[in-house]
């Protein structure tokens, strides 16, 4: 079968990445041909968005702690120094389309493509603030009568629906049309059923569906040198706080901290930033972030995939709350694992007993289980369309 999966962009983040790789893995590992589908979100060129950077600028300068400076839109030259690494990665490890940057492009890459089956997921595919392409998430374009259509892990990111009533009339009727629906969080399920009018299953992130071995070969294959520290933090929203939290682990644990993230972070990074010191812009392997869980003794992080690789690499870690970015992926896996104690308030970093150990051996038998339930449904349902056919 030839498979399409449609995911966020592929760029410089780590975890959504992987979660493609990992998702090409289990379906060329089961014999099938496998390309992902690229796109990139429109540039910021219209009249309208450049007049919301203008009002979005004069409302910084009169409210800052409201209205934070938007991010520097980087140019292309700029963008192909920054993400060098990850392209590298992207170029090496993932088959995939070329960008798509339009709604007529997404008609064309499936005309072209000639797809048996549509697998869509998972990294907040469905989420509106991240997809400038909504619709097309839920395969507005793919006009194949006979193509299946699967929704593999796909994520709101949030319990909350985010949707507008005309995404949800426009969305819902799409996604009536999939032939199978599972989703990331626990609650996506019930969104899914209240909004969409449809039943779906809660899944692994694509992520889990590979083992430890599996990222030590890519490890290997790259030849990453060991890592330099032993307690690694993987902060995205970096404040005072959570950085005393972590000098005070690294002092009484006796442990030495470090991180896999450019000099200069995306999210606080400058014009001046990229104009005059780009190297420190530019982001780091993905098997660097990968030896850094392998290397560590501890993990303290705020992503989703900061938390799974913890998990995958069994370090003992502790994953601050974020709730701009969606407290239920969190929420959601530390339940199937018993580990909702490991999910930290970023209010109450002081009182956290960060001694208390955690039983890797009943996850670990956790996670195969699921795992192996995983892949077997997705490849189930992928099987019953050469039944059909």
């Amino acid at each position: 079968m030839k498979i399409g999966i449609l995911t966020q962009p592929l760029h410089a983040n780590y975890g959504g990445l992987l979660q493609n790789y990992a998702l090409q893995q289990v379906l060329l590992r089961a014999g099938h041909e496998v390309e992902t589908i690229d796109w990139f979100s429109p540039s910021v060129n219209s009249l309208h968005e450049r007049l919301y950077r203008i009002k979005r600028y004069v409302l910084s300068i009169l409210n800052p702690e409201k209205y934070p400076k938007l991010r520097y839109q980087i140019t292309e030259e700029e963008r192909k120094v920054i993400q060098r690494n990850t392209n590298h990665f992207i170029s090496t490890y993932i088959n995939h389309t070329e960008k798509v940057r339009s709604k007529e492009g997404f008609i064309a890459k499936a005309k072209e493509g000639n797809y048996d089956i549509y697998v869509v997921g998972s990294d907040q595919c469905w989420r509106p603030r991240y997809n400038a392409f909504l619709s097309s998430m839920f395969l507005d374009f793919a006009k194949e009568e006979n193509a299946k259509r699967i929704a593999y892990a796909a994520s709101f990111g949030t319990d909350q629906w985010e949707f507008t009533q005309e995404m949800t009339s426009i969305c819902a009727p799409l996604a009536q049309k999939f032939d199978f629906v599972s989703v990331r969080e626990d609650s996506g399920v019930k969104l899914c059923k209240e909004h969409l009018g449809v039943n779906a299953v809660h899944v692994l992130d694509p992520t889990l569906l590979l083992t430890k071995e599996d990222y030590i070969r890519l490890i290997e294959a790259e030849k990453e040198p060991k890592a330099q520290g032993t307690l690694f933090n993987y902060i995205l929203d970096p404040d005072a706080a959570k950085s005393a939290f972590i000098n005070k682990i690294e002092k009484e644990k006796g442990l030495t901290t470090f991180q896999v993230l450019p000099k200069c972070q995306e999210e606080t990074r400058t014009k001046q930033d990229v104009k005059n010191r780009i190297e420190d812009c530019v982001f780091p392997g993905v098997t660097s972030w990968l030896r850094a869980f392998m290397d560590a003794e501890m993990t303290i992080v705020d992503s989703f995939h900061g938390m799974v690789f913890s998990i995958i690499f069994n370090k003992t870690f502790w994953v601050i709350g974020n709730e701009s970015r969606g407290m239920s992926r969190f929420t959601s896996l530390l339940k199937v694992f018993h580990l909702e104690e490991r999910l930290i308030d970023a209010e109450n970093l002081d009182k956290v007993n960060f001694n208390k150990l955690i039983d890797w051996d009943a996850v670990n038998t956790l996670l195969e289980t699921k795992r192996n339930e995983c892949i077997s449904l997705l490849l189930n349902e992928i099987k019953r369309y050469n039944v059909k056919s």
